[in-house]
C-alpha cells in the first residue's frame, strides 16, 4: 500500500480519491488546499496544510506520492504546482484497471486515467495529465504535459496536443492534426485541421472565439 496526498480537496481531488480507493489497494492519507482550514476532514481525509506545506509533511514521512487534483479552470497553476515539486517529492500515477492500455503506451509521472478510457498502440501521455472517463486516444498520438481531456473525447491517430490544453466533453479531434499549447478545445467540438494560435475553439468545423 502507498499512502497518497493530493493537491486539492475540490471535487476533483474528491474523485480521484475515491477512484484510488475503489480501485487499488493504495489509500490517500492526506489533501493540500489553500482554501480549507487545516485540520478539515473532506470524506474523512484530512487537509493538513496550504500547497506550501508539501515539502514539510513530506520529509516528516507523512506520505509516499502525491497527485494534482486542481481542475481545468486552473491550468497554469496545475503545471507551477507540478514543476515545484517534480524534482524533490515522487509523483503517484494513477490508471484505473478498467483502461485499456496498449503495451506500447508510455505513460508520464503525475497522470491520471479515469475508468473506461482507451489508449491505442504507441500513445504517449505526458506528465500531469486527466484523462476523464471513457476517452479515447488512438494510435501514435500525443498528448503533451499538464492537459486535461473531458468526458467522451476521441482523439484520432497521428495527433500531437502540446502542453496545457484542454479537449471538452465529446470533442472530436480528426487524424494527423496538431494543437499548439495552451488551447481550449469546447464541448462537442470537431477539429479537422491544425490549430496554431492559442485560445478557445468551438463548432463543427472548430472556429477560434478567443
Amino acid at each position: 500500500m502507498r499512502r497518497i496526498a493530493i493537491v486539492g480537496s475540490g471535487h476533483l481531488g474528491q474523485q480521484i480519491a475515491y477512484h484510488i480507493h475503489q480501485d487499488t489497494r493504495d489509500k490517500v492519507v492526506a489533501f493540500f488546499d489553500d482554501f480549507q482550514v487545516k485540520g478539515t476532514l473532506v470524506h474523512g481525509i484530512p487537509v493538513v496544510g496550504g500547497n506550501n506545506a508539501v515539502t514539510a509533511e513530506y520529509s516528516k514521512d507523512a506520505f509516499d506520492a502525491i497527485l494534482i487534483g486542481v481542475g481545468y479552470k486552473h491550468m497554469s497553476f496545475r503545471k507551477q504546482i507540478f514543476e515545484t515539486l517534480r524534482d524533490t517529492i515522487p509523483f503517484y500515477t494513477f490508471v484505473h484497471s478498467s483502461v485499456y492500455v496498449d503495451e506500447s503506451v508510455k505513460i508520464g509521472k503525475g497522470s491520471v486515467i479515469y475508468p473506461g478510457c482507451l489508449l491505442d498502440q504507441h500513445v504517449e501521455i505526458g506528465d500531469n495529465v486527466l484523462m476523464n472517463i471513457s476517452g479515447t486516444v488512438a494510435h501514435d498520438s500525443i498528448i503533451g504535459n499538464h492537459c486535461f481531456l473531458s468526458p467522451s473525447m476521441a482523439i484520432a491517430g497521428f495527433v500531437n496536443v502540446d502542453e496545457q490544453c484542454v479537449v471538452g466533453i465529446n470533442a472530436t479531434v480528426i487524424d494527423n492534426i496538431s494543437i499548439v499549447a495552451q488551447t481550449q478545445i469546447g464541448g462537442g467540438t470537431v477539429v479537422i485541421k491544425d490549430i496554431e494560435q492559442s485560445g478557445l475553439y468551438v463548432g463543427n468545423p472548430a472556429r477560434f472565439i478567443r
